[in-house]
């Protein structure tokens, strides 16, 4: 018990005057006193796992259509002449740079939050700032307001973690991390089938106004359903509960006492560094796709707005599959390794790639195999890479820090794709008589040299194990 006590000092506004109200606010509540009753202690938490697994899954695959709406409206901005794709580029970079930092310090935050309050704030803010990006044209605007949209977006994956670790102990965290990881292709579903559809008959505001007015819904929801930690109602720490403790850090690393030197620690792992460069690589493929996968499908292989909306929902429904498999199947047949499945998933993932854009249009039963195939890989790496592995390795008080730390250079890495994207395509575009032509040639060769890098980067990480 005293290993899982919460001692930091935000936890106890009372003797931290100089905390802001509002960081008072958010902060998770004082442990009460333990219960006794095993059937009770039982009862509550089968009923809050449930609750809080659905809440921090279901809740964050549709707060996914309030980041992915600028995906689905690039090719109607661009055809009505509002920007042009190197200025959706840096307004589409704007929203990664400002979610990566976000992810970071709201991953510090996690830790000591409550998850009730914090998810749903982070998820309402974002869905007013999809309304208003409904109203204007103005690129400065757009910037700012993606910018601001990435920020409060960075609360729901911290929150994600931190909760499970909360909730769940160590020997079941890989599957439960795959149920959670299912949020990610939920949500691209969502996003490309609902409001391809909706931008399609009400046009392109409706592809920020739509998900906005849902995730206002969606805020409230996340209210009444998230719990803060099990110890603020009595119940014993998860890792008690299930009598499952690991016997030692990974990586040679001393355990320290306190949360902060334990999110500080994380630094001191090489292999952290290098997940997170891994992470980078495979998030700016991954972000590739979702973000100029569209373009992509209209003009290289000829497919409408709603059947490309509705090939890359195709994808996304695979990566349901993906993501839970991955975390069941390295927890049950690799014993909770994530090295073997990493590069099962990276060479699936490349070699779907290569078919997919070396086939001419024409052949839509090779396409629609290959996008399923490469959705099932990229969401068992972004469930890996994205976090999982990271907080494996990392101090379990540090779970939020950890996914705070690979989100900085994910997301730092989907911004720069998104420039580089944008600016390739640029230049490969030509207009004759009047009708616009694309050149994707440079702009795949860049997709899929990030994948190549990031797969041998994460083979190298084949011995490391999980900490506690």
């Amino acid at each position: 018990m005293v290993d899982e006590q919460r001692t930091d000092q935000l936890r106890k506004p009372s003797r931290m005057p100089i905390l802001p109200a509002i960081l008072r606010y958010f902060a998770s509540g004082e442990d009460r006193p333990p219960l006794h009753d095993p059937k009770q202690i039982e009862r509550l938490y089968k009923r809050y796992r449930i609750t809080v697994m659905t809440a921090i899954t279901v809740g964050y695959g549709i707060a996914y259509m309030c980041r992915l709406g600028l995906s689905v409206v690039k090719k109607p901005l661009i055809d009505d002449g509002i920007f042009t794709a190197d200025q959706l580029g840096t307004i589409g970079s704007a929203i990664f740079y400002a979610y990566a930092f976000g992810k970071l310090v709201n991953g510090f935050l996690a830790d000591h939050a409550n998850m009730k309050k914090f998810l749903a704030f982070g998820v309402l803010v974002s869905a007013l700032i999809n309304i208003f990006m409904g109203w204007s044209t103005v690129l400065w605007v757009w910037v700012v307001l993606w910018a601001l949209n990435g920020w409060f977006q960075g609360f729901g994956a911290p929150a994600g973690v931190v909760a499970m670790s909360q909730w769940f102990s160590n020997r079941e965290r890989g599957t439960f991390y795959g149920i959670w990881s299912t949020a990610h292709p939920l949500g691209e579903g969502l996003t490309f089938a609902v409001l391809a559809a909706m931008v399609t008959w009400f046009g392109w505001r409706a592809g920020f106004v739509g998900p906005g007015i849902i995730c206002v819904a969606l805020a409230i929801a996340l209210y009444v359903f998230m719990q803060d930690r099990p110890q603020t109602m009595g119940l014993p720490a998860v890792a008690d509960w299930k009598n499952d403790h690991l016997a030692k850090p990974a990586d040679g690393a001393e355990k320290p006492k306190s949360t902060w030197q334990m999110q500080l620690s994380i630094l001191k792992y090489p292999s952290i560094w290098v997940l997170a460069v891994s992470s980078a690589l495979m998030t700016m493929t991954r972000y590739a796709m979702n973000d100029w996968g569209m373009l992509y499908l209209q003009e290289a292989k000829g497919y409408s707005g709603i059947a490309a909306g509705g090939l890359l929902a195709l994808k996304s429904i695979a990566g349901l599959a993906g993501s839970a498999s991955y975390g069941y199947i390295s927890d049950k047949v690799f014993r909770a390794r994530r090295p073997p499945m990493n590069l099962v998933c990276g060479v699936v993932e490349v070699l779907a790639l290569v078919v997919m854009f070396a086939i001419p249009p024409g052949h839509p039963l090779v396409l629609t195999v290959m996008l399923l195939v490469y959705g099932y890989a990229i969401t068992g790496l972004i469930t890996s890479l994205g976090g999982l592995f990271a907080i494996d390795i990392a101090p379990k008080k540090a779970a939020g820090a950890a996914m705070g730390f690979i989100g900085v250079f994910s997301y730092v890495g989907a911004a720069i794709q998104e420039r580089i994207s944008g600016l390739l395509i640029r230049q490969g575009t030509a207009i004759v008589n009047g009708v616009r032509h694309y050149d994707f040639h440079n702009t795949i060769v860049f997709w899929l040299g990030t994948s190549i890098v990031s797969l041998i980067l994460a083979t190298s990480l084949w011995r490391v194990r999980a900490n506690d």
